[in-house]
């Protein structure tokens, strides 16, 4: 069956969230609520029908349940961080901790567990497309480049270029982690004013999404463990980037 979409014709200029999900009632409920409020959906009840989605048409957010049944969620989520690198919302049941955990690592921009609150989940819908999304009018003034230890992290086009004029390929979520500590050089923030940053939340006691991603960017870029450590913790506080921090 090919993905369906609502809004298409009407308001082609709304943001457009595919919502992948086997069960046809969850993706009808999310598709009447999303639809009512602001955003074209896109349904899609397998991972083919997701890539069929996302090679056809422009789609700026995908929303992801993880038990597809044609193939396995968190191998689908590799897939499109590999081929589309968007921004995507894990949906996971409500004592998948593990799956949370790996999907981060993955590169989720963020996750909610089911059942959730419709209101919640525009909220982070919201949250994740205003990080992700550059500015269109022609009066926003272009962020400064950040220049820190060699590496430059350009937030209009939103690259990271390394000290060897590389390209360093970021997640939506790693991107935007690493531009707030990198705004707030030599400065401890708590993983909960990282959380309320990036997702306007706080962190429960259980939500390692800032720790995985740290890990991640430290991977990224060329975490030595006879060097000073770039991104540093502070037992009990939460982390800092430890480097001078220039604009330009």
């Amino acid at each position: 069956m090919p993905p369906t979409e609502t809004n298409a014709g009407t308001a082609p200029d709304l943001p457009s969230v595919l919502v992948v999900d086997d069960d046809e009632e969850i993706r009808r409920l999310l598709d009447r609520y999303l639809s009512g409020h602001g955003f074209r959906v896109v349904s899609a009840g397998s991972a083919a029908e997701s890539r069929a989605a996302i090679s056809s048409r422009p789609i700026d957010l995908v929303l992801l349940d993880l038990g597809l049944p044609d193939e396995d969620g968190l191998s689908h989520l590799k897939h499109l961080q590999a081929v589309w690198r968007g921004p995507v919302i894990v949906v996971t049941g409500r004592g998948d901790a593990v799956e949370r955990v790996v999907g981060l690592e993955l590169g989720a921009d963020d996750y909610v567990t089911k059942p959730f609150d419709f209101r919640e989940l525009v909220a982070r819908i919201r949250t994740v497309l205003r990080r992700t999304k550059p500015p269109t009018s022609p009066n926003v003034v272009a962020d400064a480049k950040l220049s820190f230890a060699g590496f430059t992290l350009d937030p209009t086009s939103r690259h990271l270029i390394g000290p060897d004029g590389r390209d360093i390929p970021l997640t939506t979520g790693e991107f935007d982690l690493l531009r707030v500590l990198v705004s707030h050089p030599r400065q401890v923030l708590s993983r909960d004013q990282l959380m309320s940053r990036l997702h306007g939340r706080d962190a429960g006691p259980y939500d390692r999404a800032i720790d995985v991603q740290i890990g991640r960017l430290r991977r990224k870029l060329g975490d030595d463990p006879t060097q000073p450590a770039l991104i540093k913790s502070v037992r009990g506080a939460g982390y800092l980037l430890a480097a001078e921090v220039k604009r330009s």
